[in-house]
């Protein structure tokens, strides 16, 4: 389109008012920032650029709005191509983490994409580091540290472990000292469970007898009535002793840091499902708020 312009030089921002006076500066901003504008065929988004009379200045249609889920894979004037996740998606996570980190992540997840249908699988460490090497889990969440040929393991959470007893064990020297000490613990293969022993067995305490549950619930229950000591990240047990139902004993950094791995197949197929649920995650957790954040990690 010509423009009657009859002045050697002009900068586009001048050519685009005259061609559109009813556009008010901001319009013409928004233009120019969303690549709407084109000299001779080619988008410029900076108005103070120069241009002559010969010129031609041409605006394009509004760029298409793809809702944030899909991810654009090709564009050009004739064909569109985006990634839409669809299909079925099997993850694996401990108990704790389950209950206390996925909920804002897979309820975000589930609403952004809602043609994957998402299976969650709960269990201890072992079983679904297993699980992941027979490919019935695409990824799992898990306790660190991981050392496996066949997996790529990414750190996701970090968790501060604390020693949980009933409210009346003040002290852990007190606790150290009961003959008659029981360790109340989910099944074989729970990572706390593991640690909770090579702690006991530093301080040279060695066969305790052991209750086992099945549920975090359990646990926490038969702690407060004073039927043994658990070990279990502090964000676990703070609910619990908030309420005045047990009482927490820190330990050493060394003893107390662990971090929560997602596992997954080296040399697996990553799906586009997989993928979006990782972006999920990675940026649910940037956008916690600093003291959030702090928690999580």
């Amino acid at each position: 389109m010509e423009v009657p312009d009859r002045r050697p030089d002009a900068t586009l921002r001048h050519r685009l008012r005259v061609l559109y006076p009813e556009a008010p500066g901001r319009r013409l901003k928004q233009w120019l920032a969303g690549g709407r504008v084109r000299v001779n065929g080619v988008v410029v988004r900076r108005g103070d650029v120069p241009v002559g009379r010969d010129d031609r200045i041409e605006l394009g249609r509004p760029a298409v709005a793809f809702p944030s889920p899909l991810r654009l894979v090709y564009e050009d004037e004739h064909l569109l191509v985006v990634d839409k996740p669809a299909g079925l998606l099997t993850i694996g996570s401990l108990e704790t983490t389950a209950a206390l980190r996925l909920s804002p992540i897979l309820s975000a997840y589930v609403a952004a994409y809602p043609e994957v249908d998402l299976v969650l699988r709960t269990g201890t460490s072992a079983e679904l580091i297993a699980q992941v090497l027979e490919q019935r889990l695409e990824g799992a969440f898990v306790c660190g540290p991981v050392e496996h040929p066949e997996l790529d393991a990414e750190v996701v959470f970090r968790e501060e472990l604390v020693l949980v007893t009933a409210r009346g064990w003040r002290t852990l020297a007190a606790l150290f000292g009961r003959p008659d000490l029981k360790l109340v613990v989910l099944r074989a293969g729970c990572s706390y469970r593991q640690r909770l022993e090579s702690i006991l067995a530093a301080r040279g305490i060695v066969g305790a007898r052991r209750l086992e549950f099945g549920t975090l619930d359990a646990i926490l229950g038969c702690v407060a009535a004073g039927l043994g000591v658990t070990l279990l990240p502090r964000s676990v047990a703070a609910p619990a002793w908030r309420g005045g139902q047990v009482a927490i004993h820190a330990l050493p950094p060394a003893e107390a840091r662990v971090e929560t791995l997602f596992v997954r197949r080296r040399d697996a197929f990553v799906s586009s499902a997989l993928a979006a649920f990782l972006r999920s995650a990675r940026s649910g957790l940037a956008a916690l708020t600093p003291r959030a954040r702090r928690a999580y990690h």
